[in-house]
């Protein structure tokens, strides 16, 4: 009976873990939002996806549609939708490689490296949060935590590849 008591108090735990970071993430993209706009003046209209496309070009240009849809699992239609937006903002440029004439590649534009420097920094503030609060634990203790979280996404992808599957099987 008291593994029941604790497996229940873990569920508990986590799902109050997951409420605290959807509300962590909200307020943390509101301010990195906010962050940006003082950064660039007359920014309006990026959300986070905006960003993110950024940042996968920053760090993987030259790259192309298929490759940076793959990279930031989004759809290639919500990729190019996002890439327009982007181009015609200035934030990033189209480019080909020499060998290859067909395919269209991105690269960031010097306003795009700008915040692309911005979203990193951010990125790296956070980073040592997160290595602060974890240096509290033991490496035994780090070892469960490592297990339980990769076990954790396993699981998750496990249960959305089923979900696919349902609603591959419904349509």
């Amino acid at each position: 009976m008291e593994k029941a008591t604790s497996i229940q108090h873990i569920c508990d735990l986590l799902i109050k873990m997951n409420h605290q970071l959807e509300q962590h993430q909200q307020r943390e993209s509101m301010s990195f939002l906010e962050e940006i706009h003082e950064h660039f003046e007359g920014i309006a209209g990026l959300n986070l996806t905006d960003v993110h496309v950024i940042d996968c070009i920053g760090r993987h240009e030259p790259i192309n549609v298929t490759t940076l849809a793959e990279r930031i699992e989004l759809s290639k239609g919500t990729v190019s939708k996002v890439s327009t937006k982007l181009l015609k903002e200035g934030w990033i440029r189209r480019t080909q490689l020499n060998d290859n004439k067909k395919e269209i590649y991105f690269r960031l534009t010097p306003l795009g490296k700008k915040l692309f420097v911005v979203h990193e920094r951010l990125h790296a503030k956070v980073q040592r949060q997160l290595f602060e609060f974890l240096s509290r634990y033991s490496s035994e203790e780090l070892a469960v935590l490592k297990r339980l979280l990769s076990d954790g996404i396993g699981f998750l992808e496990a249960v959305e590849r089923q979900d696919k599957s349902l609603e591959s099987k419904d349509m």
